[in-house]
């Protein structure tokens, strides 16, 4: 078989919905005629896979018929050969005898014919009877044993139009009003003091984010001198003032960390022990994922300690991940984090020696 192709596109639109529709045709020739004619009923000779309106196909030609009420008629199937023949394939398709191979542009009108649907329940469409054979013994297109077939194709795909949009709702900007409700104070009805400087703050907000802030505040344990002052040991001002932007916006400034390597892996922990403190946990697991960036052989012992005493499973995990490296744990062990960190948390220490025993016996 000799195979040309070729392909036009045009877009049609009506009402509501846009019509897409790609056409192209296939031409196949078939050489040595006779010889075909010793196929019996119901075998196909198929053509080579061929691309057209962004689908694979073959061409099926049967010399003999496809069934045995059709023995004495050439049929042609047209076949959908996509990797995927899930997905239905809608399509208008004709055969016709031709003269030569020569792509004509001309593309003759599919539009009376009916719509068919390739897929994997159906992946052909075809012509039982196309010719008898005696009349194509008869006509003008049979030269030298040789006759030439074109498949016009039409792929049709119907695409929803959307309805004209008069009204664009924005994203929401809760979190920056919220965020100028903490700047500006209006209405604020508690105060904290934090080494040394104050932070002007809203019990509702509060209590409505951090089930510690609501004990503080409004539950059985709320600290004589909440109508005042409210006093924070044991946390850096600058902590404390992330933590109450996240508690307003559930993020945090650029400028709140530093970009210094070291103070920044530092601020990451401060703030993971005070989102722990005040049960913030989407604050604490992004501290997590930050200080996984900061692990080296001068900070894993402090990290490691951190994890095991603030229960931070993915960071601990982290942390053995880089020390089973056998060249990253001697590094580490000289280092006198790991120092403190042997003397805080045995318990983690047991551990990393049984994955080093392990590690030796592999």
């Amino acid at each position: 078989m000799v195979s040309a192709a070729a392909a036009e596109k045009s877009s049609p639109s009506a009402s509501a919905i846009t019509v897409d529709m790609s056409r192209g045709y296939h031409i196949v020739k078939i050489n040595g005629y006779s010889f075909t004619k010793q196929i019996p009923t119901g075998k196909s000779l198929d053509s080579s896979r061929f691309t057209l309106c962004g689908h694979r196909w073959r061409i099926l030609y049967f010399p003999n018929g496809d069934r045995s009420d059709s023995a004495d008629y050439i049929s042609l199937f047209l076949l959908l050969d996509n990797e995927d023949v899930s997905k239905e394939v809608k399509a208008q398709s004709i055969f016709r005898l031709v003269d030569t191979v020569t792509t004509d542009e001309k593309h003759h009108s599919l539009t009376t014919l009916s719509v068919n649907t390739f897929g994997s329940k159906n992946r052909s469409w075809g012509i039982t009877k196309f010719i008898k054979r005696e009349d194509l013994h008869r006509s003008e297109h049979l030269v030298d044993d040789s006759f030439t077939i074109r498949c016009d194709i039409a792929v049709i795909s119907e695409i929803p139009v959307e309805a004209p949009k008069f009204v664009s709702v924005p994203s929401s900007d809760l979190n920056q009003h919220l965020g100028d409700l903490l700047t500006t104070a209006k209405g604020a009805d508690v105060v904290f003091e934090v080494a040394g400087e104050t932070f002007a703050a809203h019990r509702w907000l509060l209590a409505s984010r951090s089930s510690v802030f609501d004990a503080q505040l409004f539950g059985s344990i709320k600290e004589s001198g909440t109508a005042d002052v409210i006093r924070v040991d044991d946390m850096e001002a600058r902590v404390f003032a992330a933590l109450l932007r996240f508690a307003y916006t559930d993020s945090l400034l650029p400028e709140t960390i530093t970009q210094e390597e070291e103070e920044a892996a530092g601020m990451w922990q401060h703030l993971l022990v005070a989102a722990d403190r005040y049960s913030f946990e989407r604050l604490k697991l992004v501290c997590q994922e930050k200080l996984c960036k900061h692990i080296d052989v001068s900070t894993v012992g402090t990290i490691l300690a951190l994890s095991e005493q603030h229960r931070c499973d993915g960071l601990k995990k982290a942390c053995f991940h880089f020390l089973s490296s056998p060249t990253n744990l001697m590094a580490a062990t000289a280092t006198d984090s790991f120092q403190h960190l042997s003397r805080s948390c045995p318990s983690v220490m047991i551990q990393l020696i049984a994955m080093s025993s392990r590690s030796h016996s592999a």
